[in-house]
């Protein structure tokens, strides 16, 4: 079982049918390292120096990292019969079993 956040609903049109769909993105939620400069002392000066850097402008934010899970489209009748209504940032628990997938909404804060 991994977690997963809807990171983009976008309407497109079905190739095949030529009807209206949604193309959804799902991405694997990682918890990120408090510490990615190293730990300890050095870690921490390294730490502070790049977030007065960031502060100051000099350094770029660090954006998200995004590491893509799973992307369906899914005509408006699909996307009706999977029960769910998906919400972009919200967090849902994909497990992978047996020749199936199944995506139910996550009980526990990220």
């Amino acid at each position: 079982m991994v977690q997963v956040r809807v990171y983009r609903i976008s309407s497109v049109t079905d190739p095949l049918t030529s009807l209206p769909a949604k193309q959804i993105e799902l991405v694997e939620v990682r918890q990120r390292g408090n510490q990615p400069y190293g730990i300890g002392d050095e870690g921490r000066m390294v730490q502070n120096m790049v977030n007065q850097l960031q502060s100051m402008g000099l350094v770029p934010q660090m954006k998200e990292m995004v590491f893509p899970k799973v992307t369906m489209v899914l005509t408006e009748s699909e996307y009706d019969m999977l029960g769910l209504r998906l919400d972009v940032n919200d967090i849902y628990e994909l497990e992978i079993r047996n020749g199936s997938m199944t995506l139910k909404k996550s009980t526990e804060g990220v």
